[in-house]
């Protein structure tokens, strides 16, 4: 695979940004997409790609990662998130503050930035996390999409669940707040009430719906207060969808999980510690309302809060085991797959895992298939299914909650500013992303 100048995409159906499918070409440019149409003539191109039978998407920017470097690298590091990314249709993504040293000033943040230019193959950007005592870096550290906020499932300095002090950081700025909306005084009394239990699916219940609601409640009250820019975080019950359905200001946006869509505790039973994540997994009825919400509009995008550990780990017992799943590579298949099923549509997963997030976050000339966008693409097969097997995945963990699961929408090739990183299992490591920009 060389690194092509100009790259011409020939009879793909391709998925255009009113949501249309266009059967065409499409050429692409210095990182750029400079022409879509039904059929495109031009001199010999450094690369062709036959597309017959695949679907065009743009790259999938996926807005909550935890790619765990520096510090905690024998679980994930950039360079094999970013190949898991590539696989997956990943082309983007935003990474959380809670590696080692947090990412909580300007040195932290330029550290990331430059270990990514040396071994991501995808674009990168990086949150500045909120302690209880930097407010001056999260008004001035930049390049960043936003600042996180952990309201709770934290413990040490990214722990900031007294209301005075959140109220601090809303207070000051304009710059765009993500929070993970868990109230830590509830789950701190509920761990106390259910301490002996050592059934993983006791985890769904410390860390019940009323602990995420009332954070999420405390939340749009200070950014209504101060008119503040607000990101809910992976949101994960039918109460919180129904209090954003009744209150959801137009400078608030809302992200879900494709495993709190497809996954609820019946998964304990099957894979155990496999399903504990913060925000548990919730009930059927809750991925129902969900899907609602979602379809509707009231939650905005698609998110895989990507958060590896190694499998000794989570073979420790519960609740000395530690929360999160891995995500990237299989994202885009999983809600392709629900797309399949009905429910929903192919446009609508663009919207939800490109168009929106690039949106929501200011990041320029990503998200569409179109002329003067960022050659940022995805072809995908939509006829073939697959199982997820664990020896064939990339992300450095080695296991996911949906091995076994038949998927249908699987990258065939990945294309990251104009450059083929990924094709039919193959990786082209010398692509490297670029930092996004937030504007």
């Amino acid at each position: 695979m060389s690194s092509p100048k100009s790259l011409l995409i020939r009879r793909a159906r391709i998925i255009l940004p009113n949501g249309e499918l266009m059967v065409g070409d499409v050429l692409t440019r210095d990182r750029q997409i400079v022409e879509v149409a039904p059929e495109i003539s031009t001199p010999t191109p450094t690369k062709e790609i036959d597309a017959a039978g695949l679907t065009l998407l743009p790259g999938v920017i996926d807005p909550q990662v935890h790619f765990r470097e520096p510090g905690l690298e024998h679980k994930e590091d950039l360079f094999t998130a970013s190949c898991a990314c590539a696989k997956g249709g990943v082309t983007s993504f935003l990474e959380m503050p809670n590696t080692r040293p947090l990412t909580t000033n300007q040195a932290a943040l330029d550290d990331k930035l430059h270990r990514a230019s040396t071994k991501c193959l995808v674009n990168y950007g990086f949150f500045i996390g909120a302690t209880a005592e930097n407010l001056p870096d999260l008004l001035t550290a930049k390049p960043t999409p936003g600042i996180k906020i952990f309201m709770g499932s934290m413990h040490g300095q990214l722990l900031v669940d007294q209301e005075a002090a959140l109220e601090g950081i809303f207070a000051q700025g304009d710059r765009l707040i993500a929070v993970h909306a868990e109230d830590q005084a509830r789950i701190n009394q509920r761990r106390q009430e259910f301490a002996g239990i050592h059934d993983p699916a006791i985890h769904s219940q410390i860390q019940d719906n009323e602990a995420a609601l009332l954070a999420t409640k405390l939340a749009l009250k200070l950014s209504k207060k101060y008119q503040r820019r607000l990101h809910i975080l992976h949101m994960s019950t039918a109460e919180e969808a129904d209090l954003l359905r009744q209150d959801k200001p137009s400078w608030v946006t809302a992200e879900v999980t494709p495993q709190h869509l497809v996954l609820n505790t019946s998964a304990y039973a099957k894979i155990g510690t496999l399903a504990q994540m913060n925000p548990p997994l919730r009930s059927p009825h809750d991925n129902e309302v969900l899907w609602q919400a979602l379809r509707d509009g009231v939650i905005d995008f698609i998110a895989t809060d990507h958060a590896p550990h190694t499998l000794a780990e989570k073979a420790q017992e519960y609740p000395n085991t530690p929360s999160g799943m891995p995500g990237v590579e299989t994202s885009l298949a999983v809600m392709l797959t629900a797309a399949m099923e009905g429910k929903c549509t192919v446009a609508q997963v663009v919207q939800w895992m490109s168009k929106a997030v690039a949106e929501a976050y200011g990041i320029p000339n990503k998200g569409a298939i179109a002329p003067g966008y960022d050659a940022d693409l995805v072809l995908v097969d939509l006829n073939t299914y697959r199982p997820v097997r664990r020896e064939e995945l990339l992300t450095k963990c080695g296991w996911s909650p949906f091995e076994g699961w038949d998927l249908t929408g699987w990258a065939v090739t990945t294309i990251v500013g104009g450059e083929i990183v990924y094709d039919k299992g193959k990786l082209n490591t010398e692509v490297r992303g670029q930092a996004l920009t937030f504007v």
